[in-house]
């Protein structure tokens, strides 16, 4: 290979830079980023940038030394707009051709919006321009704020908000928020946080729709209520932005599918990060994107799948001054027991516990709030139970 192009100037992007160079490719690199900024830490823009305690600069995934090392072209501010496999090259929306003879695939997610369009106020976090937005919003002063979804985003951002001193309401259409990910009892713990920073929850109901012209005045909640709102943050997930692969034979159901080393159908293409559906799982968190491109590049360079990814999903949290920690794969039916800590209290999260998800006398999955060594312990359990990198099967 004299030329690789990775897709996406994100975070999984960078790291599939990086270990392009870790691992001898010397030729041409080229990566190739929507946005004009260079990549940057997305999980502190709900947080500490909302919030005012960290600046832009601190956001910098990259340092000077860092990118020289890289040796890269950098192709900001430009979006791909096709994959041509005959002629070997990524092709950009302002006409320019990347002719190359392997592609990484980094491009993320877009944040879902509401159907139809928003007024002034509604706001999605996912860049660094939306939380810009956002912030800027928010400064404006105190504000009535309805956060829809009760996801990790929808969760931080509200705990982010009632922290600047605004009034907020969490709409989730699910019994409890997190449930999918945590089951019914943690989901219990986490709406227990909400209480505890002062916002309210509203849980079982949908959004039939926005209220407003000009400017954002109030949600419209499918059991008939409305909640009068001066700033409206969307927080219902994402979707893989995929779109400028239409036209090429690569797979795409859900994100770019991928075996299990990350390879797509294509030789020489591989996907990392929140875009790639790795062995049947699109998982959108930041280790995934961090530790997936070591075996995507490793096996991109080989030419075939050498080896598989086999690492224990784990993401973590932070709302309401505690820190949620979840890793495992957990399944309904399995017995979640606390093995440090008390749920009995009337806050069952303020003094923090640990919780095993257990299945067949085995543990499977393991959560923390505000536990951070205990949990260490138990995730380096399921990490060697389970393996990381292991040698794919002829």
């Amino acid at each position: 290979m004299r030329t690789v192009a990775v897709v996406g100037a994100s975070l999984s992007g960078l790291y599939a830079a990086r270990e392009l160079r870790a691992q001898g490719f010397d030729g041409r690199l080229v990566i190739v980023g929507e946005e004009t900024h260079r990549p940057y830490d997305r999980p502190l823009l709900s947080k500490d940038f909302l919030t005012g305690r960290a600046g832009e600069d601190q956001l910098a995934l990259t340092d000077p030394d860092d990118l020289a090392g890289l040796g890269a072209e950098w192709l900001l501010g430009v979006r791909a707009r096709g994959l041509d496999t005959r002629g070997r090259s990524v092709l950009l929306e302002d006409g320019r051709t990347v002719p190359t003879d392997g592609v990484v695939i980094a491009t993320g997610a877009t944040a879902r919006r509401l159907p139809g369009d928003s007024p002034a106020g509604v706001h999605t976090l996912r860049t660094l321009d939306d939380a810009r937005a956002l912030r800027a919003d928010l400064t404006r002063g105190p504000s009535r704020v309805v956060v829809i979804g009760g996801g990790f985003i929808g969760a931080e951002t509200a705990s982010s908000c009632a922290l600047l001193g605004h009034a907020v309401t969490v709409v989730e259409a699910a019994p409890l928020p997190l449930v999918a990910h945590l089951g019914a009892d943690m989901a219990a713990v986490c709406a227990a946080l909400h209480r505890r920073g002062g916002v309210h929850l509203v849980t079982g109901t949908g959004v039939a729709g926005l209220r407003g012209t000009g400017r954002v005045s109030g949600v419209d909640l499918t059991d008939g209520r409305t909640l009068p709102a001066d700033v409206v943050i969307v927080g219902i997930g994402t979707t893989p932005n995929t779109s400028w692969l239409t036209g090429s034979t690569l797979a795409r159901h859900d994100g770019v599918l991928c075996d299990g080393g990350c390879a797509t159908g294509l030789p020489q293409v591989v996907a990392v990060g929140d875009v790639a559906r790795v062995g049947g799982v699109r998982a959108e968190h930041w280790t995934s994107a961090t530790e997936q491109p070591r075996v995507a590049v490793a096996n991109l360079l080989a030419g075939r799948t050498l080896h598989t990814l086999r690492t224990v999903p784990y993401f973590w949290s932070d709302q309401y001054g505690s820190r949620l920690q979840f890793a495992g794969r957990w399944r309904e039916g399995d017995t979640v027991r606390v093995t440090e800590g008390d749920l009995t209290a009337d806050d069952p999260g303020e003094s923090g516990f640990l919780a095993r998800y257990e299945r067949d006398g085995r543990t499977v999955a393991v959560l923390a709030v505000d536990r951070p060594r205990p949990f260490t312990r138990a995730r380096r359990e399921l990490g060697r139970e389970e393996g990381r990198v292991q040698p794919a099967v002829p």
